[in-house]
């Protein structure tokens, strides 16, 4: 049997290709594709092993067995960091590789019941442990990056008594001083803004299928492929 592999960020440029082609035993799982990638792709060995896998598109703890037809993406570690009403409207995420527009974010979230609004920005700082970085690449998962920001919204509008949430993230090339993340949370009140922005963009950094490269003098690394990761996954 043999299932169509989908692969992004550091996975993509260790094999040199997006999308592979894997022979497989009829009741293999994840890991065996995982496997049979680094056997053939011996460049993935230094690279962490995947931390989840999609299946046509859909999340799943625990692909397999597979079938002809299926498409399997393997998901590398993102690049992470460090009962109440729900919202009254629907969230609004966005992937985009042209300029954030703060305004057109604010206005997403605007409301005459809410007397607070808080925006965050995550931006391209120069430098990043110890190199002078140039400048940043991000990578996504486009449906699924798409889910999981509006999962996080909804998750958020669960827990807080907030009004609105929009979530914007760039792909592609940024330079030093671009915004690279942009959340705003509307609420009646300020506690409730501040504790669910905070909590969509610690999310938004540990679950949301975006990849950062950091370009700099002489080098550039995939965040979350580093040796480090890896060793800190076995």
């Amino acid at each position: 049997m043999k299932i169509t592999v989908r692969l992004f960020a550091s996975y993509r440029e260790a094999v040199g290709h997006s999308v592979v082609e894997v022979p497989l035993d009829h009741d293999a799982d994840g890991p065996a594709i995982w496997a049979a990638l680094v056997a053939r792709y011996p460049r993935l060995a230094s690279l962490p092993a995947p931390s989840g896998y999609a299946v046509n598109d859909e999340y799943t703890r625990a692909p397999g067995p597979f079938r002809e037809a299926d498409e399997v993406a393997l998901i590398p570690p993102v690049s992470g960091g460090e009962g109440r009403a729900p919202a009254t409207h629907a969230p609004v995420v966005m992937l985009t590789d042209a300029p954030i527009s703060v305004d057109a974010l604010l206005g997403a979230v605007a409301d005459p019941s809410a007397g607070a609004v808080v925006l965050f920005l995550g931006v391209v700082r120069d430098n990043a442990r110890g190199r002078r970085v140039q400048h940043l690449t991000y990578e996504a998962y486009d449906v699924l990056a798409r889910r999981e920001l509006e999962r996080i919204a909804h998750e958020a509008a669960a827990r807080w008594p907030i009004t609105r949430v929009a979530i914007t993230h760039r792909t592609g090339r940024l330079g030093i001083g671009e915004a690279s993340v942009a959340i705003a949370v509307s609420a009646p009140h300020r506690a409730a803004a501040f504790e669910a922005g905070r909590f969509c963009i610690d999310s938004l950094k540990l679950t949301v299928p975006i990849w950062k490269k950091e370009i700099w003098d002489g080098g550039a690394e995939w965040i979350g492929a580093e040796p480090h990761a890896r060793e800190g996954r076995q």
